[in-house]
């Protein structure tokens, strides 16, 4: 299976995932809600199970979130969570059709998810709320991060689509790529905040662009 596909997962689909594993039955509701690219099913899931392994319990917020997949599985891996914000400037039409079909199978999700169509700059994060985003578009990846810092929330997330132009690589550029030097130097600067960094990688065969930051106040 080519997990880096873009193509939609649907009922054609139902048969790769027959197993009854968490992620199995979480494939097969994306399934039968068709609409959701297959590179988005394994990215998010092979994130959210990396921040729970570190984080627990809290609000998930999930930022620049699309469909919102990547908030509704950190839910289903932790009861301790009641609830997640889904946030975008734009919400797709079809988000709903993906809540509806894991509701489906998950019905405790109902009323636990909101989505908001909203610029991170105008929601009100806590210190307990578990701050996400998976693949936040360059400069949306520091908003985010600095949107957890200035409250002292856990965060954690997938940076892509490095802007070189306008980002703070660190000077680093002459010893490492550009969007390598761009992450190291959030790192630094997330130590620098008085944060415990942890730095990780999901498969690349999923993307490419799979570096997983996360961090915490210590």
């Amino acid at each position: 299976m080519d997990r880096s596909s873009r193509n939609r997962l649907n009922h054609r689909h139902l048969h790769l995932f027959g197993e009854e594993t968490l992620f199995h039955r979480i494939a097969r509701s994306v399934c039968r809600a068709g609409c959701l690219p297959r590179k988005e099913l394994f990215e998010a899931w092979e994130m959210a199970r990396r921040v729970r392994r570190r984080f627990r319990g809290g609000r998930v917020v999930d930022l620049a979130c699309g469909h919102g997949l990547l908030g509704q599985i950190l839910l289903l891996l932790d009861n301790g969570s009641p609830k997640a914000l889904a946030v975008d400037r734009r919400i797709p039409d079809s988000a709903v059709t993906l809540a509806a079909a894991l509701q489906d199978d998950w019905p405790r999700l109902k009323g636990q998810v909101h989505f908001v169509a909203e610029s991170i700059e105008n929601i009100a994060f806590t210190p307990e709320d578990l701050i996400v985003s998976a693949h936040a578009c360059g400069s949306l990846t520091d908003l985010v991060l600095d949107a957890a810092v200035e409250v002292r929330a856990r965060v954690a997330v997938l940076p892509c689509c490095h802007d070189l132009d306008r980002a703070d690589s660190g000077g680093l550029q002459g010893w490492m790529d550009g969007p390598l030097a761009v992450d190291a130097t959030r790192v630094a600067r997330l130590r620098s905040a008085g944060y415990q960094v942890s730095t990780q990688t999901i498969p690349a065969d999923i993307t490419v662009k799979n570096r997983l930051l996360l961090a915490e106040p210590e």
